[in-house]
């Protein structure tokens, strides 16, 4: 039986909740904020104590090498990539993942794949 989207979206919503409730970015160490759509990523560096976002990067149309991967993940990977080297100039080394209640596969994968490879720790 298939899902109803509603549904779908509140137990998106409830995980998320859950997450955010362990995962809290600071100065030192941001939060590392994915939220996937149907075409792109979005994802930000977010300071929870002062509630600033320190860099933020979008994959929609991303090119370049990533490797044997393709497409969307591709793109994603790309992504993470530009996210480290935004980070860097900041002098943000080590950060948190706050997958937004997506499933830790695919194309978030992929972004957290790249940002640890441009130099993130998490």
């Amino acid at each position: 039986m298939k899902e109803s989207p509603t549904y779908k979206h509140a137990r998106r919503d409830r995980r998320r909740t859950a997450i955010r409730a362990k995962i809290i970015g600071s100065a030192e160490c941001p939060r590392l904020s994915v939220y996937r759509s149907l075409s792109q990523i979005n994802a930000q560096l977010l300071d929870d104590a002062s509630g600033k976002t320190i860099a933020a990067v979008a994959t929609a149309g991303l090119k370049g090498d990533a490797g044997e991967r393709t497409g969307k993940v591709a793109e994603s990977y790309l992504g993470g990539l530009k996210l480290a080297e935004l980070a860097k100039a900041k002098k943000v080394l080590r950060v948190v993942f706050d997958r937004g209640g997506f499933r830790y596969h695919g194309r978030v994968a992929a972004f957290a794949e790249g940002a640890r490879a441009g130099g993130l720790e998490f």
